[in-house]
């Protein structure tokens, strides 16, 4: 692209940008909207209420480099679940690449790159298992503020504003798109609409680091008549493979 089709072009996404700034910030209201907290209320009800399920999803982790500028990390990911004790992920990286096993008992994370895996005792359902891997092991299991049964309160906590934006269309999906504030952190949702409220796209905003950078998560693919059997949750160490302890938790991974 030549200097003046990179200028035309920002010019043009200025323009659109600053039109539907002002349509939004015309339909912002102070605190949450009840349309917003019942749109995502809905979701999560009926997230929480699927018994099992699959989905793949696709990451994007931006980085602020000292100089300012900003460097994205993708990844990919399957995901399993089988409530209330099961759950299953392979994800496949720039930064790293692992496999998550959690059967009810305990918790596998394999890494195929160089054969090591590490296993631990692990709280006895998905809830308690999501907060142990974050809190003692710096783990964050791919869509894991979604996937809890207690997701409405999870995303909610601080909350100081939301409201629906309108309707978005994330890969052929039409979805209502909701946007929050809480503290620190901007959080937008594209939840598909009709029958099937399934969040579609994920974004997160930090707002007290340098350039705001985000963490955007698109979900397809989902299956929500799924039937997974014990084994997929049960890990097998590969030919080869060499156990490893896990590091205490410094500071967490997306």
């Amino acid at each position: 692209m030549t200097s003046r089709g990179r200028f035309d072009w920002l010019i043009a996404i200025a323009m659109t940008c600053a039109l539907l700034t002002g349509r939004v910030e015309d339909a912002r209201a102070d605190g949450v909207e009840p349309e917003a907290a019942a749109a995502l209320k809905r979701m999560t009800s009926h997230l929480g209420s699927l018994q099992s399920f699959s989905m793949q999803t696709a990451s994007t982790l931006e980085v602020v480099l000292n100089s300012g500028q900003k460097i994205q990390f993708t990844a990919a990911a399957r995901n399993v679940v089988r409530r209330p004790d099961r759950l299953w992920s392979e994800r496949v990286g720039d930064v790293i690449s692992q496999t998550f096993y959690y059967n009810g008992r305990t918790l596998t994370i394999f890494n195929p790159a160089d054969g090591y895996y590490a296993t631990v005792s692990a709280p006895g359902n998905i809830d308690a298992m999501l907060d142990f891997a974050r809190d003692t092991l710096d783990v964050i299991a791919p869509a894991g503020d979604l996937i809890a049964s207690d997701a409405y309160e999870r995303l909610m906590m601080d909350a100081t504003s939301g409201f629906v934006v309108g309707k978005s269309v994330v890969d052929g999906v039409r979805c209502d798109h909701l946007a929050f504030r809480a503290g620190a952190v901007d959080w937008q949702i594209w939840i598909e609409e009709g029958a099937r409220p399934l969040p579609r796209k994920y974004v997160i905003t930090t707002l007290d680091v340098a350039q705001a950078p985000q963490f955007e998560l698109v979900i397809s693919n989902w299956d929500t008549g799924a039937t997974p059997a014990d084994r997929v949750f049960e890990f097998t160490p590969p030919a080869g493979a060499r156990s490893v302890e896990f590091l205490p938790a410094s500071g967490g991974q997306r």
